[in-house]
């Protein structure tokens, strides 16, 4: 049985839902460690005919790496159950410029092969070309040289592309690791330009790509994850199911002031898991 009290409408809210797009880093692990909670938690999706796509704003990472990453982890998945900001971007690069664009990305070799991989030429910093667009994501190779000459292009006039808008990207480890928003203010400072559109969560794009691959309704389908501003916030905007998860960042306490409240907030994904099992072969 679930340990947590649902509502008559909670139940009825999850006894609807078909797929759950999962938040990774604070939601199935904590930096480099599976939560010990997780597997038992996708097998019962798995059971109760709940699909789940791996959900991740992080752009510093192809989808292949991601899943390379979470099987080291122990966690059986395809790369079509991974959706990344970087993902989220090529998709409204196509809609909106079409793919025979030339894009200087400001990111790292595994987010430019990502690029390439859908079919976008890549200008780089260390050659003459102009490009059309400019991208900008989590770049932990970053350098110099490309942080410059991305802002040149930016101050150029080109147009201007964030993968997502985290200033912090969550670890264990000891250390504060920069992301793509905080390099994002950076470069805002240089060229006085922002971002002409931030992909990724709490942007509805990411959570509308994953509707249209499984063809589902908005109500059938849970955004699962452990921050309030971005998971939550896009769950608001798409119009989907929120499940808060208190495993990560987001502490009950936070909750005491905060609106519109989540359609349900969970100790983690085993309990909510759980709770939908509950609510549907009640």
């Amino acid at each position: 049985m679930s340990l947590m009290k649902l509502t008559a409408e909670q139940k009825a809210t999850l006894a609807k839902i078909r797929h759950v797009a999962l938040d990774m880093d604070g939601t199935i692990y904590s930096g480099k460690t599976l939560f010990s909670f997780t597997a038992e938690a996708l097998d019962i999706f798995t059971q109760t005919g709940v699909g789940y796509t791996f959900l991740t704003n992080n752009s510093s990472k192809s989808a292949s790496d991601y899943l390379t990453k979470i099987k080291n982890l122990g966690i059986k998945a395809d790369e079509s159950q991974i959706y990344t900001s970087s993902l989220a971007t090529i998709e409204y690069l196509e809609s909106n410029f079409g793919k025979n664009k030339k894009l200087f990305i400001f990111g790292t070799l595994s987010l430019r092969r990502e690029f390439v991989k859908a079919g976008f030429g890549i200008v780089t910093e260390l050659d003459g070309d102009e490009p059309d667009i400019v991208v900008v994501g989590f770049d932990t190779e970053l350098t110099y040289e490309r942080m410059c000459k991305a802002a040149y292009w930016i101050a150029r006039g080109k147009p201007y592309i964030a993968t997502h808008p985290d200033k912090i990207c969550p670890t264990d480890q000891p250390v504060v690791l920069v992301d793509c928003g905080a390099v994002c203010a950076c470069l805002e400072e240089a060229t006085s330009r922002r971002p002409d559109i931030v992909l990724g969560k709490p942007n509805p794009c990411m959570i509308k790509g994953i509707l249209k691959r499984h063809a589902l309704e908005p109500c059938e389908l849970a955004m699962v994850g452990d921050r309030l501003y971005t998971d939550m916030a896009m769950a608001v905007r798409a119009h989907t199911v929120g499940a808060l998860v208190l495993s990560g960042e987001t502490k009950r306490s936070d909750l005491e002031d905060y609106s519109p409240m989540p359609d349900i907030v969970a100790s983690n994904i085993l309990s909510l898991a759980k709770a939908i099992r509950e609510s549907k072969y009640r």
